[in-house]
């Protein structure tokens, strides 16, 4: 027998430590005291902290709001036993009012050892995606169930609008009297007004016409739109990943959902010290609802208006939606309804000062 097949497997010259790096769950030993003896590169990550500065100090320490992560470790402390919570929010105390809360499934288990006596052992899963996955399913969900609403509604109106605009231009032709051919006037145009509206909720009768597309070329188009459209005292830039591949797209499809989404951060922020940026950016492995993509174009506008109203983060992508006094509520939707005919989808972070709204492009088929 060859001697080789006795050498020890690579596996054995690993550090457990090393191995539990590669881990995207994160993983922090504590002890009775509940104070970090170990974390790994995820757990480092997720609490913002190095383990040189995380060593030996609470874990309640590390974040701006930890009881609910507190009552979970002493519960499983006090009954010995292992204790788990789902989609905790925390906040690392170094990024306290920087970022958005951390999203967080942990598991917090005994750990018993004659030398070392009782230890935690804490995972923490970033709950973040799923998340994600689970709003965007919804509201792709919600999209389909409001096109079939819009789709039974469009057509109630524009039969009898048609009627009324015939009968307004028979009522013309038999009128000799200029003042009054005024009103049947105004019934036409409110009529044709009234179908394009309709027709805008409806969108585009005909499937995407795909052809192989530079999107920083589209990013331009839209940059010098905007530029042009803007008030003097706003600022647009644009930040752009060189990396990020063509891909198949309707262009003008395209170029019509970052225009709408682009002209509503223009007109959320102050003409004296607006700033917009159009931003891109490659991902990879990103799941789209419940479809998973190797590599997708995220396209972003970002603006320093305002932010969205809390009462409309639910339903700004429904048609009619606005919170401007003069806006028709369809810039969003349609801008919506555009990507998603694309497998994308469009989402947004929002705060007063900072709104991200992101269009995310499935790039399959393009490499």
């Amino acid at each position: 027998m060859a001697l080789e097949q006795f050498a020890p497997s690579p596996l054995s010259h690993f550090d457990p430590a090393d191995l539990l790096d590669v881990l995207a769950t994160g993983v922090v030993v504590l002890d009775a005291q509940l104070c970090v003896v170990y974390a790994n590169v995820g757990a480092q990550d997720l609490l913002a902290v190095g383990l040189n500065k995380a060593r030996g100090r609470p874990i309640t320490e590390l974040f701006a709001d930890p009881l609910a992560l507190d009552g979970i470790l002493r519960r499983s402390l006090e009954r010995n036993e292992t204790c788990a919570g789902h989609e905790i929010l925390l906040i690392p105390t170094g990024l306290a009012g920087k970022r958005d809360p951390v999203v967080v499934d942990v598991t917090a288990t005994p750990l018993e050892g004659q030398v070392t006596g009782t230890h935690l052992l804490l995972e923490l899963a970033d709950a973040r995606t799923r998340q994600r996955i689970t709003r965007e399913s919804e509201m792709l969900s919600r999209l389909d169930g409001s096109r079939l609403m819009i789709r039974q509604l469009a057509h109630e109106i524009k039969n009898p609008l048609g009627g009324l605009r015939g009968a307004a231009q028979l009522l013309d032709r038999e009128l000799h009297n200029g003042a009054l051919k005024e009103y049947t006037t105004v019934i036409i145009n409110e009529a044709d007004r009234l179908r394009a509206l309709v027709d805008s909720m409806l969108g585009p009768s005909r499937p995407p016409q795909m052809t192989l597309v530079n999107i920083h070329e589209l990013c331009e188009h839209v940059f010098h739109l905007l530029r042009s459209e803007a008030p003097s005292g706003v600022v647009i830039d644009r930040d752009y990943d060189p990396s990020l591949p063509s891909g198949l797209f309707d262009r003008n499809e395209i170029i019509q959902a970052l225009l709408n989404v682009a002209r509503n951060a223009l007109q959320a922020v102050e003409p004296s010290n607006g700033h917009v940026t159009l931003r891109t950016r490659v991902l990879s492995n990103i799941n789209i609802g419940t479809e998973r993509h190797r590599l997708v174009a995220n396209l972003q506008i970002e603006d320093n208006g305002h932010g969205v109203p809390p009462e409309l983060t639910r339903s700004v992508f429904y048609p009619l939606v606005t919170s401007r006094p003069t806006g028709t509520g369809l810039g969003l939707a349609v801008a919506q309804d555009l990507v998603t005919r694309h497998r994308g989808i469009v989402e947004f972070e929002s705060r007063p000062g900072c709104t991200v709204f992101s269009l995310l492009l499935p790039l399959e088929g393009t490499e």
